[in-house]
C-alpha cells in the first residue's frame, strides 16, 4: 500500500477496513459477468435434481423459478446495492462499525462454518465425475460407502484447498471464463436428452407443441409427486425456495463486498444474469438432464448423482462440466471460509486458518449427505445471517428515518453491542421456533425473521443510546469521512491504469471461443431439431459427445491462452 505524507492515520490500515475509492468503482458488465459465473455452477446439477424428487409440477417449476428469482433480483437492487454503494464498505467492515468486535467476530463463525459446508458440497460433487470415471459406485447415503471414494474427495479437496492459499485471484478470473461455457454446457444437455424423454413419453423425438411439451414435463420430469409417491411441493414452495436460496446474500447482506465497488445502486438489477441464466435456465436444464439420464439408464432420477447425469448429457464434457463447476464455486467459498476464520485468529495468517478450515472442509466432504441436502442447507444458512442483515439494515436505513443515531454503539466506545447480539439471538429463536412449529414453509422464514429482528433492534437500540445525540463524535466521524475520500484521491493519482491485451492474436483467440461455443449449440440443436427417430437421435448425441468434447478442449486452451497473454503484459 503506497503511503501518504498529508494522511500518514490512513498508511498502516488495511485497505479492507476503508470504504473503496472512487478510482477502483466497476460500471454494470462488471457484476453481470461476476454474477453470471457464480451462479452457473454445480450446485445446479444438485439443484434441479431435487425439485424433481420433490415433486412440483412443470408449470409450477416454470412460473415459480421466474417469480422467485424476479424477487431475488430485486432484493439485491433493493436492499443490498444501496447499502453497499452509500458505505462502500463490506458488511464485515460495517458490522464491526455497529457492532463492535464481539458481534463481528459471532458472525465470523457463523461464515466460517456456512462457507465450508458449502465448499465441502461442491468438492462431494466434482469428486462424483471422477469417481464415474473410475466405475466407483455412486454414493447415495449420508456416509460413505466405498473407500476409493473417499480417496478420490481427498485428492479433489487437497487441489482446492492449495488453489485457495495460493491463486484465488487466479480463480476469480478462471470462474470468468467458464461462466459462459458452463451457460452454453447447461443448455446443450437440455437438448440433447429432451429427445430420450420425448420418445420414451409421447414416441416421437421431440414434443409437437407447448402443450406436448408441458405434458411431457408432468409424465417424466416434473410430475407432481415426490420421490416418495405423495403430492409434491407446489408453486408457493418453489417461488420461495428461489427467493430464499440467496437470502444469505442478498437480505443477508454479504454481497455487501461486491457491490460497494459499484458505481450505481442500480447496479444490483445486474444479478438478473446469474439469476436467469443461472438459476432459472440451469435448473431446469438439470431437471431434463436428470430425468433424461434416468430414462437412458433406467434408474430413478433420485439413484443418480451429479457424475451420472452429465455424463449421459454431455459425454466427456460432462465430466469436465462437474469437475470445473465444483472446482471454481468450492475455491470461493473455502477462500470466504479461510478469510472469515482469519478475522477471528487475528494473529494466524490467512493461509494457515484456510489450511485448518481446508482441512476440515475435506473431511465434512467425504459425506454425500452435504450435496444431497444442498436445498435446505442453503435456506438454513440464510435463516442463520439473515437476522444480522437485518440489523444493519436497520442502523444504516431506519434510524435516520426515525431519529436514532447510527454507529451509537461506536461514540460510546463500547467493545460489543448488547442491541446487536440480543436482537441476532433473538431472531435465531423466533426463526427456528418457527421452523420448529410448522407455521409456514420454510422456505419463507427469512421474512418473518428479518422484519421480527428489525423491530427488536430498534427498540433496544433506543433504550440503550441511539435516541441520544453524539454531536462531537459525529464531526469527527464526518471528517474522517472526509479525509478519507482525500487519502484515495492521492493514492488514485499515484496508481496506473492497468494495460488491457488489444493485440490481434488475442483478438483471434478470443473469438475462436467465441466460435466454438456456437458450435457446441449447433451441434446440441442438430441433435434435439434433427433426430427424425430413435436411431438418429443416438447417431446425433453421439456425434455431440465427441465433437462437444473437441469443442470444450478448445475453448479452453484459446480462453487460458488469452488469460496468460494479458498476465504476461508489463504493466
Amino acid at each position: 500500500m503506497e503511503t501518504s505524507n498529508n494522511f500518514p492515520q490512513f498508511n498502516n490500515v488495511e485497505e479492507e477496513q476503508l470504504p473503496i475509492g472512487k478510482h477502483k468503482l466497476y460500471n454494470w458488465t462488471h457484476f453481470a459477468g461476476l454474477y453470471a459465473a457464480e451462479h452457473v455452477a454445480a450446485t445446479e446439477f444438485v439443484i434441479g435434481a431435487t425439485f424433481v424428487a420433490l415433486g412440483a409440477t412443470t408449470l409450477d417449476i416454470i412460473l415459480g423459478l421466474l417469480i422467485g428469482n424476479i424477487l431475488a433480483v430485486l432484493s439485491w437492487t433493493f436492499i443490498t446495492s444501496p447499502i453497499a454503494v452509500e458505505t462502500r464498505l463490506s458488511l464485515y467492515t460495517y458490522l464491526n462499525k455497529i457492532a463492535g468486535d464481539s458481534m463481528t467476530k459471532l458472525y465470523n463463525w457463523a461464515n466460517v462454518i456456512i462457507f465450508t459446508v458449502i465448499s465441502a458440497a461442491m468438492i462431494t460433487v466434482s469428486s462424483t465425475a471422477v469417481r464415474f470415471a473410475f466405475n466407483i459406485p455412486a454414493q447415495l447415503d449420508w456416509y460413505p460407502t466405498n473407500l476409493w471414494f473417499i480417496l478420490i474427495v481427498l485428492c479433489v479437496g487437497a487441489v482446492v484447498v492449495a488453489i485457495a492459499i495460493f491463486g484465488f485471484k487466479a480463480v476469480s478470473k478462471f470462474s470468468s471464463i467458464c461462466a459462459p461455457w458452463l451457460f452454453v454446457m447447461f443448455i446443450s444437455g437440455a437438448f440433447v436428452l429432451l429427445p430420450a424423454l420425448s420418445l420414451e413419453v409421447l414416441g416421437q423425438t421431440i414434443p409437437s407443441g407447448w402443450s406436448e411439451l408441458i405434458h411431457l414435463g408432468d409424465e417424466s420430469i416434473w410430475t407432481g409427486v415426490n420421490s416418495d409417491g405423495e403430492p409434491g411441493i407446489g408453486l408457493l414452495e418453489v417461488i420461495g425456495f428461489a427467493w430464499a436460496a440467496n437470502s444469505i446474500t442478498h437480505f443477508g447482506l454479504i454481497d455487501m463486498a461486491l457491490f460497494r465497488f459499484a458505481k450505481k445502486k442500480v447496479y444490483g438489477l445486474s444479478t438478473s444474469t446469474g439469476m436467469m441464466f443461472g438459476h432459472f435456465i440451469a435448473w431446469i436444464s438439470a431437471g431434463v438432464m436428470g430425468a433424461g439420464a434416468a430414462v437412458i439408464i433406467g434408474k430413478s432420477i433420485v439413484e443418480l448423482d451429479p457424475g451420472d447425469v452429465a455424463y449421459y448429457a454431455l459425454g466427456w464434457s460432462g465430466f469436465v462440466i462437474v469437475i470445473v463447476a465444483g472446482w471454481t464455486t468450492a475455491v470461493a467459498n473455502l477462500y470466504r471460509a479461510g478469510l472469515a476464520a482469519q478475522a477471528i485468529f487475528t494473529k494466524t495468517s490467512r493461509k494457515k486458518t484456510t489450511i485448518i478450515v481446508g482441512i476440515v472442509t475435506v473431511v465434512v466432504a467425504c459425506f454425500p449427505f452435504v450435496f444431497s441436502q444442498m436445498l435446505p442447507l442453503l435456506t438454513y444458512a440464510g435463516l442463520l445471517v439473515v437476522p444480522v442483515g437485518s440489523i444493519v439494515f436497520a442502523e444504516h436505513q431506519i434510524f435516520p428515518k426515525i431519529g436514532y443515531t447510527r454507529y451509537f454503539a461506536r461514540y460510546q466506545k463500547l467493545t460489543y453491542s448488547t442491541p446487536a447480539i440480543a436482537s441476532w439471538a433473538l431472531g435465531l429463536v423466533f426463526g427456528f421456533g418457527l421452523n420448529a412449529l410448522n407455521v409456514m414453509s420454510f422456505y419463507y422464514l427469512f421474512i418473518p425473521t428479518w422484519i421480527f429482528t428489525i423491530i427488536i433492534y430498534t427498540f433496544l437500540a433506543g433504550k440503550y443510546g441511539a435516541k441520544e445525540r453524539y454531536p462531537v463524535e459525529e464531526e469527527k466521524e464526518r471528517t474522517r469521512n472526509i479525509n478519507i475520500e482525500k487519502f484515495q484521491e492521492e493514492k488514485a493519482k499515484q496508481e496506473t491504469a492497468p494495460v488491457i491485451d488489444n493485440s490481434a492474436f488475442t483478438k483471434v483467440l478470443k473469438w475462436v471461443g467465441i466460435l466454438v461455443l456456437i458450435i457446441t449449440l449447433v451441434l446440441s440443436s442438430m441433435v434435439l431439431f434433427g433426430s427424425a427417430n430413435k436411431s438418429e437421435y443416438v447417431a446425433n448425441r453421439e456425434f455431440f459427445y465427441t465433437y462437444g468434447f473437441v469443442c470444450t478442449v478448445i475453448y479452453f486452451i484459446t480462453s487460458i491462452w488469452v488469460l496468460r497473454r494479458s498476465n504476461s503484459i508489463k504493466k
